[in-house]
C-alpha cells in the first residue's frame, strides 16, 4: 500500500466529500466558538474558569488557520461563518460563570463525538492529523473543565446503581416488551441516555430562554420560546421515567441565566447555535433508541426525535428567510447544467 506522502510527490490527492464536509462544519463551529468565547472572556470573573475560556478560544483560532490553509490549497472557498459583526463584546452579563463552566464541559463532550466521526472518514493524512490533534486538545480541555466542576461542586454525576453480584442472561421477552403494564427496571445504558437527554435539554432550555430575552426579530423570539417549551416537555418526560424508578433527575440550568436584555450575539449566530444543538439532539435520540432494549423507551425516543425534527425545519425556514443559512458543499446539479445548455 502506497503512503499518502509518496503519492503526493507524483499526484495530488483531492479531498473527499466527507473531508470537505467535516472541515466545513468545523470551520463554522470554530468561528461561532471564537465569538462566544471572546464574549465569555469579557464577562468571566472566576480565575479558575478564565483559563478554560482562553484555552477554548486558542483551539478555535488555531483550527480556523489550519482549515483556511487546507481550503486555500484546494481552491475551495472559505465559508463565511461568524465574524465581528455577530458578537457584541460590550454586552452585559447574560450568563453566570457557572453556566460558562458547564457550557464548556458540555460542548467539549459534543465536539469529541463529532471529531471522532471525522477521524473515521478522513483518508488524507493532513486532514486525519488535524482532527486527531484536535481530539487530543478538546479531550484535554474537557478534562480540565471536569476537574474545575468537581472542585466547585457543580459537576452533576450520573445516577448510581447497585453493583451486581453475578452474571445474568435474559430468559423472557418481557425484558423487551411491556406485558400487562409491568416494566422491568432500567439498565445502566438506559439510565445513561435518560440522564444525557435531561442534561442536553436543560442546556438547550437555558440557552433558548436567554436568547429569547435578547433577540431582535419577533419570529426568532417565537422560535426560541417554542423551543424552550419543547425542551421543558422532554425534560419532564425523561424525569418522570427516572422518578418512577426512584432515581433523582438532574437539576436544570435556568438559574444560571441573568436578566439582561442586551444581545451579546446576533440573531444569526443564536439561530445557528440552536439549530446545531437540535441536530445533535436528534442524533442522540437515535442512538438512545437503538441501545434502549425496553421497547417503550425506544418508541418514546423515536416520537420525540420526530417532534424536534419538525421544529428544526421551522428554524431552517427562519434562517432562509433572513438569508442566514450558509449552504454547505454539495454535488453539482447535473439536471440544472443540462437546462442551462438549452
Amino acid at each position: 500500500m502506497i503512503e499518502d506522502k509518496k503519492v503526493s510527490e507524483h499526484d495530488h490527492i483531492p479531498l473527499t466529500a466527507s473531508e470537505i464536509g467535516f472541515l466545513w462544519v468545523q470551520y463554522l463551529n470554530d468561528t461561532l466558538a471564537t465569538c462566544v468565547m471572546r464574549y465569555f472572556k469579557n464577562i468571566c470573573e472566576d480565575k479558575e474558569i478564565l483559563p478554560l475560556i482562553e484555552n477554548s478560544l486558542s483551539i478555535a483560532q488555531n483550527d480556523i488557520t489550519i482549515i483556511k490553509e487546507i481550503f486555500s490549497k484546494e481552491n475551495h472557498p472559505t465559508p463565511v461563518g461568524f465574524t465581528e459583526e455577530d458578537v457584541n463584546l460590550n454586552a452585559p452579563r447574560l450568563f453566570s460563570d457557572a453556566f460558562i463552566l458547564m457550557y464548556i464541559q458540555k460542548l467539549e463532550v459534543i465536539a469529541m463525538e463529532s471529531i471522532s466521526m471525522a477521524i473515521g472518514v478522513s483518508a488524507r493524512s493532513d486532514v486525519s492529523d488535524f482532527f486527531r490533534n484536535l481530539l487530543i486538545s478538546v479531550s484535554e480541555l474537557h478534562d480540565k473543565a471536569r476537574k474545575v466542576m468537581l472542585s466547585k461542586g457543580v459537576y452533576i454525576r450520573p445516577p448510581q446503581i447497585p453493583m451486581p453480584d453475578k452474571v445474568d442472561f435474559v430468559e423472557k421477552q418481557s425484558f423487551l416488551f411491556d406485558f400487562l403494564g409491568h416494566k422491568r427496571p432500567l439498565t445502566a445504558i438506559e439510565i445513561t441516555h435518560l440522564f444525557v437527554g435531561i442534561q442536553s435539554n436543560a442546556l438547550g432550555k437555558a440557552m433558548m430562554m436567554a436568547f429569547a430575552q435578547v433577540c431582535k426579530n419577533e419570529d426568532v423570539k417565537q422560535f426560541f420560546l417554542e423551543g424552550k417549551g419543547i425542551a421543558n416537555k422532554h425534560i419532564k418526560k425523561f424525569s418522570l421515567i427516572m422518578n418512577n424508578e426512584d432515581i433523582t433527575a438532574p437539576m436544570g440550568w435556568e438559574a444560571l441565566v441573568m436578566d439582561s436584555k442586551a444581545a451579546p450575539f446576533s440573531d444569526k449566530l443564536m439561530m445557528f447555535h440552536t439549530t446545531s444543538l437540535i441536530a445533535l439532539g436528534i442524533a442522540n435520540y437515535g442512538a438512545a433508541a437503538g441501545t434502549s432494549q425496553r421497547m417503550d423507551l425506544s418508541a418514546t425516543y423515536v416520537r420525540l426525535a420526530a417532534e424536534i425534527a419538525l421544529y428544526a425545519e421551522d428554524g431552517a425556514n427562519i434562517m432562509i428567510k433572513h438569508a442566514w443559512l450558509e449552504e454547505p458543499p454539495k454535488l453539482i446539479d447535473r439536471d440544472e447544467l443540462v437546462k442551462q445548455q438549452k
